[in-house]
Order: C-alpha cells, then structure tokens, then sequence
C-alpha cells in the first residue's frame, strides 16, 4: 500500500488488567507478542524490526510514560515517582469524555515533575534501549500530558547520538496552548483532528491554519481509539475511500490501522483483542490506498502543511480547497462530495481563480478523473467522490 512506516501500539509487560497501554515492565516484551520457541525477546524483536526495513518499513512504537499498571514493580523500587492524592496514595490517571471523568483504575499516574535525576534518567535509557534494538520513531502517548523539560531533554539527547529518530506527539484533545508548548520541544509530528470533520464547521481549518507553521501533523480516517469507519459509514465503501483520501491529501502524514483497506467493523480493542479476532475481509481497497499514496509522494504539497484556501463552487454538497506547497510554487484543487447519494455538479468557471496563471495542470484524481460535458462548461463528481487537479 505504499506506507513508509509501520506503528505498533506498546509490546511491553502489561500488568493486572492485561491493556497494551497499563504497563509493569518496560524492558519485557509481552509474551502475546514472542514465540517462546524462537530464542530472546530482544533477538526477536530485532528480527522483526529487520524484516520490516526489508520491506521499506520503519519501525514506530508507543512510548506510554504517564502512568504504569497499578501492579508495576516501580511503585515499590521508586515510591516518589509517582503522583499521590492529598490522602497520600497513589492517583489513578483519567480523561474527559463530555460531561463525564473517566478514570483507569488500572493505571497510577507518574509525577514527571520529580526526580529529575533518577526518574528522567529512565526514561532516556528506555528509549535509547529500543533504539538500539531498531525502533526508530517513538509514538509519544498523551504527550500534552507531561509538561516542564522533559520532552526537550530526552528528545535532544537522543537525537545527539541517534539523528534519524523521529518523535511523534499524541496531542489529541489538548488545548492549542499544549499544542504550541509540544512543537517548541523538539517533536517532530502532532497529529491532527480531521477525522471528524464534516467539511463544514470552521474549526478544523482553524486548527490547521494554527499549528501548520509549528509542527506537521498526521491525519487518520480510523484509530485504535475510534469506531471502525466500515462500521460508522454502514459499509459505504466510497465513503471509506474518500475520507481515506481527504486524511492523506490534508496533512504531511497520514495514518490507517490493521484493517481498514479491509472494511473491518469491529472495534479495536487494547485489552482483549486476539490475532484469532480477524475478521473475513469485507472488501479488498489496497489498490486504492497504494493509488493514494503514490499521489502522495509525488507532490510536496501534499507532503508539507502549507497554506489551504477554500474555493466556492456554487454548490453547498461540494467542499473544494487549495492546497499549497510552503513555498507556494506548487498547487492543488482537492474537490470533495459530501453526497453519498447523488453525483454534484459545477460550473468550470467556478475554478478559474485556481486555474488561473497556471503554467501547467493535471488531473491525477484516485479512482478516475472528473466527469465533464463535451464543452467542458460542467463537471460532476460522483456520490462521495473526490478529484484532485494539480498545478505548477
């Protein structure tokens, strides 16, 4: 499918509840992840991490370090490593969901803010211990989380002996404040909200037009956090292709998790989840995501976060937006239809303003290109569908 990387959510020890995410041993692999006849865990990591780079795929993994599994030996060896109510016990971490709190109660949140020396130091050493088994990008877990110099710290030191690792900052639902303080230490991706956009509201543009000149971001029409898309769309596969296509061509990065070319509808779960969970394919839009991602990689705008305008076709069922590369010297026109029934019509006229000036134009849409009259006066795009026309 022409990905460059592959992500894999945490492999360490987990704990009581059994979740990839509550975590009690950093420096053991988990044995659902390891063929106990197949020698070390870390020879086998290595090897998996080689057969990878094999396939032009860079290993990436999750780096959970604000909280452990309640049952971490770490709560006993380093007791003022963690975060402790006024009643002096250990804090269980939680989130908003809406109106509610959620609370992990298999989780005990870590104090970053203490012991600079001994507990920053651990954290270095563990990621300098994957990266000399191969991982080469770190998924920062709830990155917004953990402020102060610690971010800047260890990204800086490992990036001295080690320049090709990449830090990737999950800054999903932090305030744009957070979202500053994270680019200002070092990472070198975010990752963005436009799975949830209807093409409408302004604050995903608004987003956008915030953090692009501080940080790339990533793009994902589903994640390991999400409904599945197959099952939010009710298996309307052009729908699925579409927003796959919207992710891709939005942001610098982009994103899918095991699956999703498949039209797989049951939600990925970090606790109970079992490679027998497999589910017969759906449909097969491998083909179409590898068409994707070529045009992708053969345009910088696509590849960068420059400027986005919004262009008025005179149809409120068509989204239509420029994309530019930074340097402004390349351009795009991504015409989106919002309408899963219907095909939308436009006036060429209503293009002009991007085609204007353009030395050079070509129509490198997914899937097949606009359907047009003879004189070219109209052009309809299909029920969800969407067209690309780049300009140089």
């Amino acid at each position: 499918m022409e990905f460059d990387w592959l992500f894999v959510n945490p492999i360490n020890l987990s704990g009581f509840s059994g979740s990839l995410y509550s975590i009690k041993d950093y420096y053991s692999i988990d044995p659902r992840f390891i063929d106990p006849a197949a020698g070390p865990q870390d020879s086998q990591l290595r090897q998996m991490i080689a057969d990878a780079r094999g396939l032009g795929l860079r290993v990436m993994m999750d780096f959970v370090i604000n909280h452990t599994a309640f049952d971490s030996p770490l709560l006993t060896e380093h007791p003022t490593w963690y975060r402790r109510g006024a009643n002096g016990k250990p804090v269980n971490p939680g989130t908003r969901d809406g109106d509610r709190v959620v609370t992990w109660g298999d989780l005990l949140e870590i104090d970053n803010a203490t012991d600079r020396d001994g507990l920053w130091r651990y954290w270095i050493a563990l990621a300098e211990h994957y990266a000399d088994l191969g991982v080469e990008g770190f998924r920062c877990d709830a990155a917004y989380k953990i402020t102060g110099a610690l971010w800047p710290t260890l990204i800086r030191t490992i990036k001295q002996h080690r320049p090709g690792v990449t830090f990737f900052a999950e800054s999903l639902g932090c305030p744009f404040e957070d979202t500053v303080r994270l680019a200002q230490s070092g990472f070198d991706f975010i990752f963005n909200s436009a799975k949830w956009w209807d093409f409408t509201a302004p604050w995903c543009l608004d987003q956008y037009r915030q953090t692009a000149p501080l940080v790339p971001s990533i793009s994902f029409p589903e994640s390991h956090d999400t409904e599945r898309l197959a099952a939010e769309l009710n298996g309307d596969q052009a729908a699925v292709k579409m927003r796959y296509a919207f992710a891709a061509l939005f942001a610098a990065g982009v994103m899918i998790p095991m699956g999703f070319e498949f039209g797989f509808r049951r939600r990925l779960n970090v606790v109970k989840m079992r490679p027998e969970d497999w589910e017969t394919p759906a449909w097969d839009i491998c083909g179409f995501v590898a068409a994707v991602n070529r045009l992708k990689q053969s345009r910088r705008a696509f590849n960068e976060e420059g400027v986005i305008d919004l262009l008025n076709l005179g149809n409120a069922n068509l989204f239509a937006f420029v994309k530019w590369s930074r340097d402004r010297r390349e351009r795009a026109l991504i015409i989106i239809n919002k309408d899963r029934s219907l095909a939308q019509s436009f006036g060429t006229q209503q293009a002009g303003q991007f085609m204007a000036g353009a030395g050079n134009l070509e129509d490198l849409s997914p899937g097949g290109s606009l359907k047009h009259t003879p004189d070219f006066q109209t052009c309809t795009v299909a029920p969800s569908g969407i067209h690309v026309l780049c300009a140089t």
